[in-house]
């Protein structure tokens, strides 16, 4: 009887051998990617209750989606009174999380940007009058351009005048704060909330796509994400806290949905949940809740569940804005740092202009492609060597060598924000001059620094990201884009200062002292090419970078801008940044890109059916209860397909079938008989006259069967569109093979050199 000696599958897709974990793991994407014990509603009553997912598994969407129907059915056939309160109850708890969600982080992104402003300058001094107060906030009500003497230097503070002790002494603090706050960021994540590390997206976006990892959005990983974000922004590390910002509204979602159980027990409810979460998250980060929406849109790809996804996702970015914006945190009236200065002189561009721009838009994306490979290297050899046994150690030591040699170049000493926002600001005599960045006579000294600064954030950067603290890669990317930007802007303006009757300088005005070139904008071209070339992103991208600037006038620029990166980046890559790390991670996550085959059939990729662990019956006399139990219990493959004889009959998962087997397991001993159970639904007739157990109920519903000979281009976009975990072939009824998801995302990562480097099994 075959259902009693399951085949196990000896050789992968492509003749290599494989131990028995590797096979569990990759017969439905991920080892023990079943459920565990907790019982959740079931949307087929005639199966049973069915168990909550594990950590580490793939949820079901078909599951999930018929019971989300299940219970809508429910819910509309209550009438009278009770029926419109309990509607009105199930669609305002969803509206409920969703204002709170974006009241939350919109008012948490604020905070945090108050302590990350305080924290970062107590490396440099201290307010004359208060110790909480920031340089912004001490120096208030001052005009434009006039010296600020209440904030003073810690040398100044305490009254040392030689200037010899005055560097050690400031050089010293800067070190040493820079060390605390990046040691102690590190001791909370890996003492507290091990999850609360990196920058949070690529997690989101598989568990947004159905990976279970309820453990990355704990409470406690969003208190511990949230304060070590603070701590490791201000101590100068090359990060960010934009991207985990994303990760900190999520945890704060999941957290208010488990008031509301219908929200929280349902997963694929939940999804559309943390999608509106996400959203808030890039909303209160940039301080643009559109750029947010379409971010949503084109990265995290959270609208798939439908257009209330967009609609809830809007809301929720909206009223995230305004709560910063009602905060104010940098005491502007706006809701973003990088402002770029409007004028009559800088709203218009000039066609030689384009030259420059394009130049910076191929080496945002050369450069983006060269950070997103040094990082993946710098990650691989972490997890390989003794880095990996001492992640605290690591971040102590990188801090102090980043402190110290940011100290030695002024662009480098301040906060990446602070940089950013004055390299997008223009020359203007009441401002005064930002450490001589202004100074004509000093434009080769400013290019040299600026380069210097750009290429030392670009290799710190590549290292930091994937350290065991939370970090973002948006600003320290957008930094470096700005330094070369304003660099390039320098450049040219020098050029047209020193041949202003040159033939390709016809364009700008005749007079003297009239502005044709715009340095501060040329930042914004270099930011948004090399965002562009590390994230790959395009739409989103673009309406980000106007928000932030308000430059409506160069939305054009900006476009060709992110569109010739993006070309020069595929060139060398076609993943982003957070492709990659899911890549490294073993994350089963689809992208949603379009999959072209080379001829290839489903037979190609398919596991054929004699490699595959099954439960088969004979044509008369069915299978033993306890052999089909033993295969349950001795697997813990998600489901099995099940045959008779050689037809394929269906497809039952292991909760289904645990629940149906344990109590007439039970009764089998209790009653020292071993019964036969059959999956072939009997007639009426003959059910009755029958000794075998009619388990045909615990069979899936839908299961998808295709024929072999299917092109795999069609296999792909059928797991793309409809979520699904596998696909039966078949050919006569005859069970030919399947395919997972892990096999399709096998597919797309199949050419990158470190897939799975990052995974738990490569331990």
């Amino acid at each position: 009887m075959r259902g009693s000696r399951p085949r196990v599958k000896p050789l992968d897709g492509h003749g290599h051998a494989h131990n028995p974990s590797d096979y569990d793991a990759e017969q439905e994407g991920l080892l023990a990617n079943g459920y565990s014990t907790g019982p959740i509603p079931s949307p087929f009553p005639q199966k049973g209750k069915g168990p909550a997912y594990e950590e580490g598994g793939v949820i079901d969407w078909q599951r999930e989606e018929a019971a989300e129907r299940e219970r809508k059915r429910i819910l509309a056939s209550h009438r009278g009174f009770r029926g419109l309160t309990a509607r009105l109850a199930d669609t305002g708890s969803m509206w409920l999380v969703i204002i709170l969600t974006g009241l939350g982080i919109g008012t948490a992104g604020a905070w945090l940007d108050v302590l990350v402003r305080w924290l970062g300058d107590l490396r440099d001094g201290r307010c004359a009058y208060g110790f909480f107060y920031n340089q912004v906030m001490c120096c208030s009500g001052l005009d434009p351009g006039e010296l600020c003497y209440e904030w003073q230097t810690w040398s100044e503070y305490l009254n040392i005048r030689w200037i010899l002790v005055q560097s050690l002494l400031q050089s010293s603090v800067y070190i040493l704060l820079a060390v605390v706050f990046a040691g102690s960021a590190a001791a909370l994540v890996k003492f507290y909330a091990p999850y609360a590390f990196h920058t949070g997206i690529p997690e989101i976006k598989a568990i947004l796509s159905g990976y279970v990892l309820d453990s990355f959005l704990s409470p406690w990983t969003l208190l511990i994400k949230a304060l070590g974000l603070a701590l490791a922004v201000a101590s100068g590390l090359s990060l960010g806290k934009e991207g985990p910002l994303v990760h900190v509204s999520c945890c704060l979602a999941l957290l208010l949905s488990k008031m509301f159980k219908q929200i929280h027990r349902n997963e694929a409810r939940k999804r559309k949940m943390l999608g509106a979460a996400a959203v808030a998250g890039v909303s209160v980060a940039f301080g643009s809740p559109l750029g947010g929406v379409l971010f949503g849109l084109e990265e995290l790809d959270t609208f798939t569940g439908g257009t209330d996804v967009m609609w809830r996702g809007f809301v929720t970015s909206v009223i995230a804005a305004m709560a910063l914006q009602y905060i104010d945190p940098f005491g502007t009236s706006k809701l973003v740092l990088f402002q770029v200065q409007i004028t009559d002189e800088t709203t218009v561009w000039r066609a030689f202009e384009l030259i420059p721009w394009l130049f910076l838009s191929v080496l945002g994306g050369f450069l983006g492609s060269l950070l997103i490979k040094l990082n993946a290297r710098i990650a691989v050899y972490r997890r390989n060597s003794m880095l990996n046994d001492w992640p605290t150690i690591e971040v102590v030591s990188v801090s102090a060598i980043t402190a110290a040699v940011c100290y030695l170049v002024v662009f480098l000493r301040v906060q990446s924000s602070e940089l950013v926002a004055n390299l997008f600001m223009e020359c203007d005599p009441i401002r005064g001059d930002w450490h001589g960045l202004c100074n004509a006579t000093a434009i080769w000294a400013n290019v040299f620094l600026l380069i210097l600064t750009a290429g030392t954030k670009l290799v710190f950067t590549a290292w930091t990201f994937g350290m065991m603290i939370p970090a973002g890669i948006f600003l320290p990317t957008i930094a470096i884009g700005a330094c070369l930007g304003r660099a390039v802007g320098l450049i040219t303006q020098g050029l047209h200062r020193a041949y202003p009757h040159a033939w390709i300088f016809w364009s700008c005005p005749p007079e003297p002292n009239a502005r044709c070139i715009s340095p501060g904008f040329y930042a914004v071209i270099g930011a948004s090419a090399m965002l562009g070339g590390v994230t790959r992103m395009t739409v989103s991208l673009v309406v980000i970078l106007f928000e932030l600037t308000g430059a409506l006038s160069h939305v054009l620029p900006i476009m060709i801008s992110v569109m010739v990166s993006k070309w020069v980046g595929d060139y060398f890559g076609k993943e982003g940044i957070y492709s990659i790390w899911i890549a490294m991670r073993a994350y089963p996550w689809l992208p949603p890109s379009e999959f072209r085959d080379k001829g290839e059939t489903a037979a190609d990729v398919m596991k054929p059916a004699a490699d595959l662990v099954v439960i088969a019956e004979d044509t008369e006399g069915g299978c033993e209860l306890e052999d089909v139990d033993r295969v349950v219990r001795m697997y813990r493959f998600h489901g099995f397909p099940v045959v008779c004889g050689e037809t394929l009959v269906g497809y039952a998962t292991r909760e289904n079938l645990r629940a149906a087997l344990d109590p007439l397991v039970l009764e089998d001993v209790a009653s020292r008989r071993g019964r036969k159970c059959t999956f072939v639904p009997r007639p009426v007739e003959l059910e009755s006259e029958s000794e075998l157990v009619d388990l045909s109920d615990v069979l899936e519903d839908a299961v998808l069967q295709m024929r072999p000979e299917m092109p795999l281009e069609l296999i792909v976009s059928t797991f793309q569109k409809l979520n699904l975990r596998h696909i039966l072939f078949s050919r006569e009824g005859i069970l030919c093979g399947m395919v997972t998801k892990t096999d399709v995302v096998r597919l797309f990562t199949a050419k990158f050199p470190y897939t799975s480097a990052l995974s738990s099994k490569s331990l």
